[in-house]
Order: structure tokens, then C-alpha cells, then sequence
């Protein structure tokens, strides 16, 4: 794994530090995104590389200790930290899966009617779901569940939906 991470490369949120966990330096983790905390792994800790020296717990609810951080203080000093890593170290995804930098600024189409611009992708309880940035302002949320997504053709920036699903 690379450690020099340019600065126009796409990072992937793999969580937040959290709370401590016991003595040794380890810290719970807050939004995790489980296939990125893996022990050995590079991480940025808000923007500064660190390694994954210990990885415990649950993918709901991991633990981690990085290399250098021994003692509960040195863990509760980057609480709240965003945890990163480089899109180019991530592993791939299953047909059908993307990771949010692949969907954000992405053009949105109803068949060849404009949208607007995928301005991100948020979690929801039941679905991830695209906020949608409309051209005349406001914005429209767009579950990732089939009836309202018809394609996404992440290499050309392109996502068609179907507005009538959404009662637009």
C-alpha cells in the first residue's frame, strides 16, 4: 500500500474514531465501512497516514489500535477523527456495488429528460440513497432500489432513474 496519497486522489470515509476501548490506545469505531478496517491497513486519520495494527469487534461495531498509539490518551486525542483510505486501495466491489466518489457528480437523466447531479450518497435505515442536486434548486433524494434506479453507467458519469416511481 502506497503512503503517498496525492491530494487530488478520491478518498473513501472508512468511519470515525469513537470512544476509547480499554488501555492499550485501541477506539471504537462510528459509521464503519468494515471492508476498509483491516488490520495491516493503511488509513489516513484525518488526512495523516497511520496503520491498523489491532482490528476486534464486529464489522457493526469494530475496534481498532494503530501503530503508535499506546495508551487511552493517544486515543481519546484523535476522537472524532475521520478515518480514510485512498480509493485507489480499496478493494473492488461486487457487479452492481460502487462506492460513493464512483456516483458523485455523476449526471441524473429520466430517459433523456435532465435531473440534475449526483451530489452524493447517503445511508438510510432500509437503502443508500442519491441526493440529487436539481438545476432550479433543491435537491431530490433517489433510493438505490431497482423500480427507481434503472442504470448507472459509473465510466461515463451517467445515471438514469424513473421519476415517476419517485410521484415527480
Amino acid at each position: 500500500m502506497s503512503s503517498s496519497t496525492s491530494s487530488s486522489e478520491p478518498l473513501i470515509e472508512a468511519g470515525r474514531v469513537g470512544r476509547p476501548h480499554g488501555l492499550d490506545g485501541s477506539f471504537h469505531v462510528t459509521q464503519p465501512e468494515p471492508r476498509l478496517l483491516i488490520a495491516g491497513r493503511e488509513v489516513l486519520v484525518d488526512g495523516r497516514p497511520e496503520r491498523i495494527v489491532r482490528r476486534a469487534g464486529t464489522d457493526e461495531r469494530p475496534i481498532l489500535r494503530l501503530d503508535g498509539h499506546t495508551d487511552r490518551a493517544a486515543a481519546e486525542a484523535i476522537r472524532g477523527a475521520q478515518l480514510a483510505v485512498a480509493a485507489s486501495d480499496a478493494p473492488a466491489l461486487a457487479e452492481g456495488e460502487y462506492w460513493a466518489h464512483e456516483l458523485e457528480g455523476c449526471a441524473v437523466f429520466d430517459g433523456e429528460q435532465p435531473v440534475g447531479e449526483v451530489l452524493r450518497l447517503l445511508p438510510l435505515p432500509s437503502c443508500e440513497a442519491l441526493e440529487v442536486r436539481r438545476p432550479g434548486g433543491g435537491s431530490l433524494l433517489v433510493p438505490m432500489v431497482s423500480d427507481a434506479v434503472r442504470s448507472i453507467d459509473a465510466p461515463n458519469r451517467r445515471i438514469d432513474i424513473d421519476l415517476s416511481f419517485l410521484g415527480e
